[in-house]
């Protein structure tokens, strides 16, 4: 049995777009979404709405989406698309660019209706959309990530949205989202709902709490080998100690979505304000298979910092028609990453001598990638294929980056201090509604801190000199021991350090 719900909903909508005098921003873009047959790998929209100007006869689909980092060209997955009048005349549509289609007569709109395809099983060879930031519609689940199926009429971006989804009765549900009183999702804007992946289908769910936020885990596995309460467990320690690292969480909910099936070479998670999506092989769960994805869900959950209360004007006012590169993916994504393997090491989750290890393969990985290319050009780049070819190295050369930046900020302040410390501060002062200025947020970090962190920033960010491992870590009392050409290869902790030394890397550490 289906949900007919949704279904229902069509005729509703219909009344509410006559109802309604002109769209203004209270007024919710409503989304009817039929999954039809799964068989067809389609995804039906209707999107009742009137008040249309001249300023929103395009509609748009999304080029991109925060946090990928990749051309993603929704529009290639349009099969259909119409506008009718509220006689259900068919109007004149055409299709200007690639994700865009212009009306020409919007103030006649009362309804627009399109099918587009699910990403999975309709791959592409150019651009080729990551399978977490996709779409998949199978007999017993579907994964919906809004950007890659909802677009929205120009100028409305802003407007909220109401989504109805049409389902079995008998499917759970594991989103972000709230539910709305007639029973689909709301989200305040688009830039929300896209921030908001859903997980339908037949999942096994779990939750706990942490730092005063509850956090659900949704589980779809195709064998059914992995299950949502074997996720916690193995996630219960990193989750505390993310707590302990932030102090408390910035959130009242959070929400992990985990599907355990694909296949192909590409796999991975997906960061979210309030949730994280990971698409996985579906191997038999074990202690081992369990490390594993805990270490990928603490950088996904630490994620909670950056973007949600630490952003620039890019990520606040998300460009879907072009996308704008921020010259501070070594933030988003290195710093995070840095973060997910210091908050267990402070925690005791791991021991330094196994941190040491994380950081000497991290730097053998930095040298895979060109020594030339800066943090701040694979930022700006990330959307090129070169960029895209460098872009892996944010997780090991902006990861070091975080590592060197937290030593040098305990350094001069005595071990006072570090880079997560830094981090509450800046999320206190700026937060989900504030964002810095992609431009000025060195100046703005060295005015928190102090001078040296500005050229710390020109040298190893915005240029790519050779990164000071030696002289850094030394001043823990580590030294990096290097080969025959010079290259550290591996760390060892002096039995002889002095006082300072010794104060220093346990404010590092905290776990001596």
């Amino acid at each position: 049995m289906r949900n007919r719900l949704a279904g229902a909903l069509s005729t509703t909508l219909v009344l509410l777009a006559i109802a309604v005098p002109a769209l203004g921003q209270t007024t919710p873009l409503e989304y009817h979404i039929d999954l039809g047959d799964p068989a067809e790998d389609l995804f039906h929209v209707r999107l009742a709405v009137e008040g249309l100007g001249t300023d929103n006869d395009v509609y748009q689909f999304a080029s991109t989406a925060p946090g990928t980092y990749q051309v993603m060209d929704v529009g290639r997955f349009v099969r259909s698309f119409e506008a009718f009048d509220a006689d259900g005349a068919p109007l004149e549509t055409e299709r200007v660019a690639t994700n865009q289609w212009r009306i020409a007569d919007p103030s006649q709109v009362r309804s627009i209706e399109y099918s587009i395809a699910e990403t999975w099983d309709n791959p592409v060879e150019e651009h080729p959309i990551y399978p977490m930031a996709g779409t998949s519609i199978e007999s017993n689940h579907l994964l919906f990530n809004p950007h890659a199926v909802v677009g929205f009429p120009a100028g409305l971006q802003d407007a909220p949205v109401h989504v109805h989804l049409e389902y079995p009765d008998e499917w759970q549900v594991g989103t972000a989202l709230e539910r709305a009183d007639d029973g689909g999702f709301a989200a305040d804007d688009y830039d929300h709902l896209v921030d908001s992946p859903i997980l339908l289908g037949e999942l096994t769910f779990a939750s706990t709490e942490v730092g005063g936020a509850q956090v659900e885990i949704y589980t779809y596995s195709k064998s059914g080998g992995v299950r949502s309460e074997q996720l916690l467990g193995s996630m219960s320690e990193m989750l505390k100690s993310a707590g302990e690292f932030l102090g408390e969480l910035p959130v009242d909910r959070y929400v992990f979505l985990f599907h355990f099936e694909w296949a192909g070479q590409t796999a991975g998670a997906w960061e979210h304000s309030y949730s994280s999506e990971y698409v996985l092989p579906d191997i038999p769960f074990s202690e081992r298979a369990g490390a594993f994805i805990t270490d990928i869900a603490a950088h996904e959950f630490l994620h909670i910092i950056t973007p949600l209360n630490i952003h620039s004007e890019i990520i606040e006012s998300f460009n879907f028609e072009q996308p704008v590169p921020s010259a501070h993916l070594w933030l988003y994504e290195g710093v995070t990453e840095w973060g997910a393997h210091a908050m267990q090491l402070r925690s005791g989750l791991t021991t330094i001598e196994e941190h040491l290890e994380t950081i000497a393969g991290k730097i053998q990985a930095d040298r895979q990638f060109r020594a030339d290319y800066s943090l701040e050009q694979l930022s700006l780049t990330s959307y090129s294929e070169e960029g895209q070819r460098q872009f892996p190295n944010v997780y090991q050369r902006g990861a070091l980056v975080g590592e060197l930046l937290d030593i040098l900020l305990l350094d001069l302040s005595d071990g006072e201090s570090g880079l997560q410390d830094l981090l509450q501060k800046l999320m206190r002062y700026y937060g989900k509604g504030r964002a810095f200025p992609d431009c000025g947020f060195y100046d703005v970090v060295a005015a928190m801190t102090y001078p040296e962190i500005f050229e710390f920033f020109e040298r190893y960010v915005r240029h790519a000199e050779p990164l000071p491992i030696g002289e850094y870590f030394g001043t823990l009392g580590i030294d990096a021991v290097t080969d025959a050409r010079g290259q550290v290869v591996r760390f060892e902790i002096q039995a002889d350090a002095d006082e300072r030394q010794l104060m220093l890397r346990q404010a590092w550490s905290e776990n001596e």
